[in-house]
């Protein structure tokens, strides 16, 4: 089992336009849906369309709309019990992919609701194979709020894998905050993976040139990390695909033909959900990065924040090459 914890989920409404967005005027989008999201949540809503087992746990008040739409979507769920409204993060898609967010600040967590939905996450996470603590922090967290609850996670269970995807400070703070609080994964772009290591190369020089071939300031830039502890980083590089770092060995994902973009919004949860689940199907690095670049490719082929089914994701349509540096 997979167990997720989102501490700052939200419902996604999102909005598609049947022309280009222009500020200032008024639009009649032809589509708008609403779901239950959040990083963490999007894992385990994949995680269960492909029929596996996962639960997802997050804070919403029992009378908060969120719940209803996590009900409507299926998956399985423990929610503490707190004060604030769950946020709304509105998306508007345009039709050539284009997508513009605007995302809520969060419902402010107490101490004694904080700790609270710590305890809930232990005992969700006690026979898991892996974690995932995904996502913004709400306010009324720490910065360094990942890197403590891994503390504990670790004391109750020194075997489990433990992913991370966050940004900003957050991801910053759980990377360099704690020797202890250490993920076994992170998920960071190349812009994050530069900040990250205090690379000279930007993100964006990153991804040129791996896009030329050359994965040398990538792989320098995970190796530094992965002295921190992180055993494996997986970044993602824009139009030039993936790479994944082990101490087993760096590979590069990239697509055997181009897709249409439709919306973005959710694919590196997907492609997140991809990657656990073939590591808990106990198959190799290669296939468990070909399945998650799949899932995150099949995601930006659907609309709004749905996540893509086993039939959507096909790892054939995957090129992974061993990289050597």
């Amino acid at each position: 089992m997979i167990t997720t914890l989102t501490p700052n989920p939200s419902i996604d409404q999102t909005m598609a336009l049947s022309e280009e967005l222009h500020r200032g005027r008024v639009h009649r989008p032809h589509e708008v849906t609403r779901t239950a999201g959040g990083k963490g949540i999007n894992v385990t809503r994949a995680i269960a369309l492909a029929g596996r087992s996962s639960v997802a746990v997050f804070p919403a008040p029992a009378n908060d709309p969120f719940i209803a739409l996590a009900l409507e979507s299926g998956f399985r769920f423990h929610n503490v019990d707190v004060h604030d409204l769950v946020r709304i993060c509105m998306t508007v898609t345009e039709p050539d992919g284009t997508t513009t967010k605007f995302n809520g600040p969060g419902a402010r967590l107490s101490a004694n609701e904080a700790d609270l939905l710590v305890q809930d996450f232990l005992i969700s996470s006690y026979n898991a194979s892996s974690v995932v603590l995904a996502g913004s922090l709400p306010p009324g967290l720490d910065m360094d709020w990942y890197s403590t609850v891994i503390e504990q996670v670790r004391a109750q269970r020194p075997e489990i894998f433990i992913a991370v995807d966050t940004s900003g400070e957050a991801l910053w703070e759980t990377v360099h905050g704690s020797a202890t609080g250490t993920p076994d994964l992170i998920k960071p772009n190349s812009a994050e993976l530069a900040t990250l290591v205090g690379s000279d190369w930007s993100g964006d020089d990153m991804e040129a040139a791996a896009a030329e071939g050359d994965f040398a300031p990538v792989v320098a830039a995970t190796a530094a990390l992965r002295d921190q502890g992180i055993s494996q980083v997986l970044v993602t590089l824009g139009g030039a695909g993936a790479l994944l770092a082990t101490e087993e060995g760096s590979w590069h994902a990239s697509l055997s033909e181009p897709v249409t973009v439709v919306s973005t919004v959710g694919a590196g949860d997907a492609a997140l959900a991809g990657y656990l689940m073939a590591l808990h199907s106990r198959r190799s690095l290669p296939v468990a990065l070909a399945q998650s670049v799949a899932y995150g490719t099949a995601a930006i082929s659907l609309p709004g924040t749905q996540m893509p089914t086993p039939q959507h994701a096909d790892a054939r349509l995957i090129n992974v090459v061993p990289v050597t540096v």
